[in-house]
């Protein structure tokens, strides 16, 4: 078949179904309960979250968009020529493909998602638009350490792109580890490319995560029904409900799956006993000021370069550049200040 019509080999390294159990039960045994949000996203979770992201009261997504088509020239000016970029998860891929047609010379695009289905509908996608692009997506936890595949060409520098504001669905310890994490992929002289929500007003940030239409609420509630599905639970979704109020302390959305009953019930052989009221924590979406980026980033051993916000100040990019000095990356920024 032609470069233009077949697809990338798909390297798969997505938790096998034990990992799964243990991080499930793990979570529901503990006091308060929780579930991790990564487990979001299964073929179901990821077509309702694309339609989250079109809902009136989402406004994330239109605003990060906004950016990239503003400033996408500027952004890859920044990274540099001959960029290998690696993106921790992918989603619809609409923001990595202004970014790819802007980049100079890119050596490779490295999708990491957990959602194989999400993954390959993305590649599917960029394979066509961007056929003499090496595209080597790996399906994978990007939480955890994983061995990136090798590429054809050598590249002048590796950028890791955080797209979304997906560094929010970690409390600041983890968000930290996960910078940390992304310093240490991108290596000496690399870069990376974060997205992340701004503090605004509470009642903005709390209508997109309870819309209209209810579509969050049936992202929420299908992670039972995917637990139902591969862990043999017996979680009726009728007896629960979605909550995601704002903790102006905390500065963060707080999404819960809460009780409507007491009631038992049982997921990888094991039994548990909810109470009326109880809630199982599933989410946290912290949103942030630069004072807040700042601190986190210097916790993480990164530099901070130039920063992006759509025209409504809703949303911001910012360059964390790693320590070293990469080749032709000082003429490259001076050009783009000029």
């Amino acid at each position: 078949m032609s470069q233009t019509t077949s697809l990338p080999k798909l390297h798969d390294l997505h938790p096998a179904m034990p990992d799964i159990a243990a991080d499930v039960l793990a979570g529901l045994s503990a006091m308060p309960r929780s579930l991790p949000s990564k487990y979001f996203y299964d073929a179901r979770g990821s077509r309702l979250f694309e339609r989250i992201c079109e809902t009136p009261e989402y406004y994330l997504t239109r605003a990060e968009l906004a950016i990239l088509q503003c400033h996408a020239e500027e952004i890859a000016a920044a990274l540099g020529k001959r960029v290998r970029l690696v993106e921790y998860g992918t989603g619809a891929g609409d923001k990595t493909r202004l970014l790819l047609q802007s980049l100079r010379d890119p050596v490779a695009y490295l999708p990491v998602e957990i959602s194989r289905s999400a993954l390959l509908d993305s590649i599917a996608q960029l394979a066509r638009a961007f056929p003499l692009l090496e595209l080597i997506p790996v399906c994978a936890d990007f939480t955890r350490t994983i061995a990136l595949p090798p590429t054809r060409r050598r590249a002048q520098r590796t950028v890791v792109y955080l797209a979304g504001s997906t560094i929010g669905n970690f409390v600041e310890a983890e968000a930290i580890d996960l910078l940390r994490h992304m310093r240490d992929t991108a290596g000496r002289g690399g870069a990376v490319l974060l997205g992340f929500d701004l503090k605004k007003d509470p009642a903005l940030i709390r209508a997109a995560y309870n819309d209209a239409q209810g579509i969050t609420a049936a992202f929420t509630l299908n992670l039972l029904q995917r637990l139902n599905r591969e862990l043999g639970g017996d979680f009726e979704l009728d007896q629960f409900a979605h909550r995601a109020e704002y903790n102006p302390e905390a500065g963060r959305i707080e999404t819960d799956i809460v009780s409507r009953c007491t009631q038992q019930v049982r997921v990888a052989t094991r039994c548990f006993a909810l109470q009326q009221g109880e809630a199982i924590r599933v989410e946290v979406s912290c949103k942030y000021d630069h004072t807040d980026i700042a601190r986190m980033t210097q916790a993480a051993g990164l530099r901070q370069g130039p920063c992006w916000h759509d025209p409504q100040g809703l949303f911001g990019m910012q360059l964390l550049e790693v320590p070293g000095r990469t080749p032709g990356l000082t003429a490259v920024a001076r050009q783009s200040a000029d």
